[in-house]
This record gives structure tokens, sequence and C-alpha cells, in this order.
């Protein structure tokens, strides 16, 4: 559901990671293993766009290491801090991360595209993937939303070419946090290896779908679904 609902909408991740925390898995645990599956639906994503040549190399080779660097710090802050705080820190980001995804949309269509400035290009944009990739590494739902809406302000990039390189961030970014999760022996992989192929499976279905449908149908869903996880997680650690 979470691939089918990133293909077409993003916020996937709004969707697994309270999912691994109401099926049982302690905090620390449920985001080590929320980023193996990740890794895969991202990179199904970023194939893609590569295929049809809508990467912008050129900011993605600036950004990646950034992004890379700033999810293994984010990731190695998250695994000192008490598990039960970590998973009251998730269920206070994800009503705001929420509003981010769900208008993020109309408020890029509304954002007129400009010339790319040198110091955008060489400061701003590192630093941006920096602060989302640690981010990333410390939480996580939003970061392909985030990284995006960055993109467009900083980089002036269109929303495709801006999707499309987003991709390459948030793959560096899920590669750094979870290399830092299985050093620690964050990860469960009964059902990282499961979700990932479901996740796959969902990214394709809702490619396809979005065709046909486009991002509003599902965005109803994701309102549902989260909402029921949501009041589960407060009830659970409230």
């Amino acid at each position: 559901m979470a691939g089918f609902i990133d293909a077409v909408a993003g916020g996937g991740g709004l969707i697994t990671l309270p999912a691994l925390l109401a099926a049982g898995l302690p905090p620390h645990l449920a985001l080590g293993t929320n980023k193996f599956q990740s890794m895969f639906g991202t990179s199904c994503a970023l194939i893609n766009f590569a295929r049809k040549g809508k990467v912008i190399w050129k900011v993605a080779a600036l950004g990646v290491p950034f992004a890379l660097v700033g999810s293994a710090l984010g990731a190695r802050l998250v695994l000192f801090l008490d598990p039960s705080l970590v998973a009251k820190i998730i269920i206070g980001f994800l009503p705001p991360l929420v509003i981010v995804v769900l208008f993020s949309r109309s408020i890029l269509r509304h954002h007129p595209l400009a010339r790319m400035k040198k110091f955008n290009f060489w400061v701003l944009t590192p630093l941006a993937c920096l602060l989302i990739g640690t981010y990333d590494g410390f939480l996580g739902p939003g970061t392909g939303t985030f990284l995006i809406l960055a993109l467009v302000f900083f980089t002036h990039l269109n929303l495709i070419g801006a999707s499309a390189t987003a991709k390459t961030f948030n793959l560096a970014s899920n590669v750094g946090a979870f290399a830092m999760f299985v050093i620690s022996g964050a990860v469960y992989f009964p059902y990282a290896i499961a979700m990932a192929g479901f996740n796959i499976a969902g990214n394709i279905v809702g490619s396809h779908f979005a065709i046909k449908r486009g991002d509003h149908f599902i965005q109803k869903i994701l309102i549902v679904s989260l909402s029921l996880l949501f009041a589960y997680l407060i009830w659970k650690y409230f």
C-alpha cells in the first residue's frame, strides 16, 4: 500500500513506519527496517527517471555526499535516544508531515521558475541535502517531499526534474542511515525483506494507476489509513 501511495502521491513512509510500530517492533528496529524496504522503492523510481533522462546529474553529484553523511549522523543520533522517547517524537511529527505532503504539490505549482544562482547551487543545495539527510536518518517520512521542495526553491528545477533528482539524494540518505542501523543490529530482516518485495510491487502498480486516476484519490486513502494508525499509536504510547 505504501509503495502504491508513494508512486502516485508520495508519503509512503507515513504508512510504513507507523505500521511497523503498530505491529509491535521497538522504535529503533522499526526505523532500521523501514530504511531497508524504502531503499528498494526509491531505487525503482530512480531507475525509471534515469531511463527517461529526467535526472539532473550535475545537481545530484553535488548533493549526494551531503545527504549520505547527514543520514548517517541522524541515524547515529536516534540510536542514542530512549526508544519510548523516539516513539513519541515519531507520533508528534506525523500530523505536520501529512500537511506538508498533502499540500506540497499545490505550493510548487504556484512557484515561478527562475535561473539557478551560484550561491543556491554551491551553498544552499548541499546544506539542504545535509539537513534533510539528517532528518531522514533520524526519522524519515516525508523526506522525498522535503527534497523536492528544496530543489524547486533553491535550484529552480521544474517539478519533474526536481522529483527525479531528489530520488538520488533520497537513495543516498536511505543507504547511509541503513548502514548505521544494520551495524547496530536495528533491522528486522524477516519484515524488511518481505516489505521490500511488496513495496516494489506497489510502486509498479501505483505508477500505472497514477496515469488513470491521479493523486487526489490516493491522498484520501492516505488520510484514512494514517488516521487509523495515528489513533492506535497514541493509545499505545500515551
